[in-house]
């Protein structure tokens, strides 16, 4: 449970008492009390402002309200002190005793230390990169996927039963467009004069591949049609959007493939199930999605004149097929380019009579790579591949996720490959290897927690040490519950410099002090469990030597 759900239940409960008592007059409560973690040390560790909630029905002023609830408050080992500011907080400071014994908790509950329940017996799938299999992937896809894994992670340390899942694109004219271009790179590489067609695929991939499918293949190919060449290259740029993804710690439970939407009807059936509704009909010899009837700003073809899908009718067969396998949750983390499309295909779904709530978007914006070496690679990064020679997948994926998704980020290449603790990821793997080392010496040098008394840990850095660590749930429910996965790159920071300060200001290891030694190797042990969980969650490996 929350720290703020428990000081919340004891606001609650002083309430209660205080309605009891006659301090406050009756009226209903509400069933949970707003808390957040206190922006000023001076006023504690947490505040609530349940005071300023309940003026209207106590008819009371809220430092009244405060004030009656703080003097009923209930005896809790959790709770030292409280204060009251205004215009009506009620402030809590968490119990120094309290705080020490969960050093032992954490350290014997090991890396689950901080998971939660909250989506115990629910279901979520999370969709991302979901790119087409036309090319490779780019950094930018890099960056949603190091987004929806991360959020994947964190719903699943919330309880949920997480599906990661990449749609996979590989229907429409696209893929004509696909086949056709590496059709006539192949021909190229034979040595016939052929061009690319001007809306075809240019990139210098197709080049490459093709010339290796002509030197193990020969001329054999060279009468097939655009769909034999449309199923090589989609084989082999797949299989490398794959290897590209395991690379930043990336793997898929499913590749959902679009083109099943065309096989076993579901699209076709989509537009039927519209039509049946009155939210499909046909002008100019296409077919029209009604969206204006469900609020939005104009109607969309959804089939064009020439018979040809646009992408927002499977998008929507494609939503339904995921409310259809039961998901309570459904995320959709879309390139910032898809903004416009998105509410259409949530207006799609609630016209063909489902509750499109659970699906939620994610969107993450743009990623440009800035560096001194950047003029080795001609001004630019173009593939995450590229990237990642140049630096290291932990690195690559720390970075990514160190802005809000919603923000412009700008990869920093000269900073991702200084190898101090400037890094911010090196930074925090260089405290996890701390850690392991301090613990390697203990065993060196026989000490261990053997009846450990934590509470002997009063020293205002221990202390701020472990809030770190238990806040750890907080960010773990915030990620969870408003998509916020760049909090957990902070988290993670936070920890490594409350851990460094520890270290700085406290001897662990005191023949002289061997009671204290004890206590303080055994937060060293909640640590090391503290900043291995921050970088799995993260995705990012921690190491004991660096």
């Amino acid at each position: 449970m929350l720290l703020e759900d428990l000081i919340g239940d004891i606001a609650l409960t002083g309430a209660r008492a205080a309605q009891a008592s006659g301090a406050l007059p009756a009226f209903e409560l509400p069933v949970s009390a707003p808390v957040a973690r206190s922006k000023n040390p001076e006023w504690g560790d947490f505040s609530t402002a349940l005071a300023m909630q309940l003026a209207g029905s106590a008819h009371m002023a809220p430092l009244e309200i405060a004030q009656a609830i703080e003097a009923h408050l209930p005896a809790d080992d959790l709770v030292g002190s409280t204060s009251v500011t205004p215009p009506g907080f009620l402030n809590f400071t968490v119990a120094p005793r309290w705080l020490a014994g969960q050093v032992d908790r954490i350290a014997e509950a090991g890396t689950g230390y901080a998971d939660l329940d909250s989506g115990a017996g629910r279901s979520a799938q999370v969709e991302y990169v979901s790119a087409n299999p036309t090319g490779p992937l780019t950094v930018g896809h890099g960056r949603g996927g190091v987004i929806g894994d991360t959020v994947a992670n964190a719903l699943e340390a919330a309880g949920f039963d997480v599906t990661r899942e990449f749609y996979f694109n590989n229907a429409g004219s696209q893929m004509r467009r696909l086949g056709e271009s590496y059709r006539c790179r192949y021909l190229q590489a034979l040595g016939d004069d052929v061009d690319v067609p001007e809306d075809g695929y240019k990139g210098q991939y197709l080049v490459d591949m093709a010339e290796l499918l002509a030197a193990e293949r020969g001329g054999e190919l060279r009468d097939q049609p655009w769909e034999t060449f449309k199923d090589l290259a989609e084989a082999e740029l797949t299989a490398g959007q794959r290897e590209t993804l395991r690379r930043v710690a990336i793997e898929m439970d499913v590749y959902f493939n679009e083109h099943s939407l065309y096989d076993d009807g579901t699209v076709w059936q989509t537009v039927d199930d519209l039509r049946e509704r009155g939210f499909a009909y046909d002008r100019d010899g296409a077919v029209w999605f009604k969206a204006t009837a469900l609020g939005g700003a104009e109607d969309r073809v959804i089939v064009r004149s020439s018979g040809e899908p646009t992408y927002r009718l499977p998008d929507i067969a494609y939503h339904v097929n995921k409310l259809g396998r039961g998901f309570d949750l459904v995320i959709d983390v879309l390139g910032a380019d898809h903004k416009d499309a998105f509410p259409d295909v949530r207006r799609g779904v609630e016209a063909l009579g489902l509750d499109p709530e659970p699906i939620k978007i994610l969107m993450n914006q743009f990623v440009t790579v800035k560096g001194a070496r950047m003029s080795k690679r001609a001004g630019h990064f173009t593939t995450l591949d590229e990237l990642l020679d140049e630096v290291p997948g932990d690195v690559v994926r720390f970075f990514l996720l160190m802005r809000a998704p919603e923000s412009h980020l700008e990869f920093d290449l000269d900073l991702a490959l200084e190898q101090s603790d400037k890094n911010p990821v090196y930074y925090v793997q260089y405290a996890h290897a701390r850690v392991s080392s301090i613990l390697r010496l203990a065993r060196e040098r026989g000490f261990t927690t053997d009846g450990a008394d934590v509470t002997l840990l009063t020293h205002p850095s221990e202390l701020a040490l472990i809030r770190r660590l238990l806040e750890l749930s907080t960010v773990i429910d915030r990620v969870a519950e408003d998509l916020t996965p760049h909090t957990l790159t902070t988290y993670a920071r936070d920890l490594a410099s409350d851990f460094h300060a520890f270290y700085r200001d406290c001897r662990v290891l005191d023949e002289g002090e061997p009671e204290l030694s004890r206590a303080r190797l055994r937060l060293v042990e909640a640590s090391r469990i503290g900043l291995a969980r921050a970088l799995d969650l993260v995705g990012v490996s921690a190491p004991e030597e660096m």
